[in-house]
């Protein structure tokens, strides 16, 4: 083509590029929208914000609710990304046969989405509850939701092309934008908003409701001209019946949950709270003794009234020969560590670090747990702080020395849990003992999972300390439960149940004695005696060689 404008005497030719070629099979025809098409591009990116910060949302319900329902957070995590990104690749290779017609498969899309994300968290803790095993529901919903997230992308592309012309490159910059900035607010609502506010049950269900809403909403309306009668009033009678049945399990959440809870914990649940930190379940009969309570963080059996206090005496009292005026308890909000502490009369001082004060709140104002413990809250002695181990010793707060730490936490394998476990962790504690202090540390059992309670002692030895391996048997119960759940030899083969309890005694200036001295309170379970010989069967268990567990590099599993 000739350049008129170009000056006088000189013939400038000017080319045009070529517009890009359409996909094959899509039919280059501009959409018929009720709003001006910047409008309609606006709205578009509105509604992949929206629909990206909803599917974050299920993203992250799997992942809570598989490693609440399983265990081992790191390796759920693991499975449920894997699995779902590459069903992300999936969905977008299928999204290939839906771009002849963009707005009824992203409604379709959307509202299949809204209906598995919606249902999925009530969907696990049904098989769960039911069946006893979660893992394949959770790789199925995984796989479902990620191939319906992966196919939402193609075609927005195709809509938003068809509103307004625009290079590729920047159509997938605007889009993948609005879908990133959408995701960073899913992933915030969901633990500061959905979570605490209305659970992970009628969380999900409230996010597939928007999502429904606004993927049905953006089709139905900004697209409506492109779709046939038809296929307008199948669109409306899918979106009705989707949000029917959102509707219908919120309304029916609680009964479900109160069901399925009983499945879960027998019929005899008592009080059942969800805190900012997880689920706190204890069960037994109204009137029945305290021996019959059992409390359950997050689904395991962390205290039966049966056996509670073969734990909590070997635990304890090993520790206490010797002075013992300040006494610090890490974890043990429950209050029965305390309790035996303060059977002591010389012991001056308890502190109790707890993360979560709704174990404190349970231990001070339920009548049976508050017996159980022997109303330890109500002893002047008892101060509490509520803060993370870690956290607390490394603080200022924390230069105190104490005679006496009793590490009173969850199992090591225990993700959580596994940083409270490390060198790092126990150079802490050790720092914060007195000359001739010792350390009570719960390790896990010997028995069943060897390995993770002599990496506990070896790495208790990296720290600086000197160590006592010990145990303790006659264990009635799953209490103390390892990383994935044990509720009782109903849902597990007898020969997994722990038969026993671990302990690693630790002083720096040497090897402390396994004993208990004639100052000792009475006691049922224990003696020096008692002690020798589960040292000795604890000893027969030595696994050689184990390195040390740290926070670059965990080695509990």
């Amino acid at each position: 083509m000739i350049d008129r404008s170009a000056p006088r005497g000189v013939l400038r030719t000017r080319w045009r590029r070529p517009p890009a070629p359409e996909p094959r099979g899509v039919a280059r025809v501009p959409a018929a929208l009720p709003v001006r098409p910047r409008t309609g591009r606006l709205l578009v990116l509105a509604t992949v914000f929206v629909c990206a910060a909803c599917g974050l949302v299920y993203e992250l319900e799997l992942l809570a609710l598989g490693s609440y329902l399983i265990g081992d957070s790191v390796t759920q995590a693991s499975v449920v990304l894997s699995v779902m990104v590459f069903a992300m690749g999936v969905g977008s290779l299928l999204a290939k046969a839906l771009r002849a017609r963009p707005a009824f498969g992203f409604a379709l899309v959307e509202a299949g989405l809204a209906l598995l994300g919606g249902l999925s968290a009530i969907a696990l803790y049904a098989s769960f509850a039911w069946l006893g095993e979660s893992r394949p529901a959770l790789v199925a919903f995984s796989f479902a939701i990620g191939v319906l997230i992966g196919a939402e992308i193609p075609l927005l592309m195709v809509l938003i092309q068809r509103i307004r012309r625009q290079d590729a490159g920047g159509a997938v910059a605007d889009l993948f934008a609005a879908d990133y900035v959408g995701a960073l607010v899913g992933g915030l609502a969901f633990p500061f908003l959905l979570l605490p506010v209305l659970g992970q049950l009628t969380g999900a269900m409230l996010t597939g409701t928007v999502n429904v809403v606004a993927g049905g909403g953006l089709v139905l309306w900004l697209f409506r001209r492109d779709l046939s009668r038809r296929a307008r009033w199948l669109l409306v009678a899918v979106n009705i019946t989707v949000l029917t049945v959102l509707g219908c399990a919120t309304v029916l959440a609680d009964d479900f949950e109160r069901v399925a809870r009983r499945a879960v914990y027998g019929g005899e649940v008592r009080v059942a709270v969800q805190t900012g930190v997880q689920e706190l379940v204890l069960t037994g009969p109204p009137n029945g003794s305290p021996r019959s309570l059992d409390l359950f963080l997050d689904g395991r059996l962390r205290v039966s009234g049966y056996d509670e206090y073969r734990y909590h005496e070997a635990l304890v009292h090993p520790a206490m020969t010797g002075a013992h005026t300040s006494v610090l308890v890490l974890g043990g909000g429950d209050g029965l560590a305390a309790r035996e502490v303060l059977r002591y009369r010389d012991v001056a001082s308890v502190t109790v670090v707890e993360l979560d004060p709704g174990v404190v709140r349970l231990a001070r104002t339920d009548p049976k747990l508050s017996e159980l413990n022997g109303r330890a809250y109500e002893d002047p002695r008892l101060g509490v702080v509520t803060a993370d181990a870690f956290r607390w010793l490394r603080a200022p707060a924390a230069r105190a020395r104490f005679d006496v730490i009793v590490s009173d936490l969850p199992d090591p394998g225990i993700t959580p849990s596994t940083k409270l476990y490390s060198q790092e962790f126990y150079g802490l504690a050790a720092r914060a003992l007195r000359p001739g202090g010792r350390l009570a540390v719960h390790a896990g059992p010997p028995g069943t999972r060897p390995r993770t309670y002599w990496t506990v002692e070896a790495t208790l030895r990296a720290a600086g300390l000197r160590t006592a391996p010990y145990s303790a048997g006659g264990r009635l119960s799953g209490f103390a439960a390892g990383p994935d759940r044990v509720l009782g030899a109903a849902t597990v083969p007898a020969a997994k149940l722990p038969q026993d309890w671990g302990f690693v005694l630790a002083a720096r200036e040497g090897a402390p004695p396994l004993r208990v001295d004639r100052e000792t309170p009475a006691l049922r379970s224990l003696s020096t005696q008692s002690l020798a010989d589960a040292a000795r069967d604890t000893e027969r268990t030595r696994v050689a060689g184990l390195p040390p567990s740290t926070l670059p590099h965990p080695r509990y599993s």
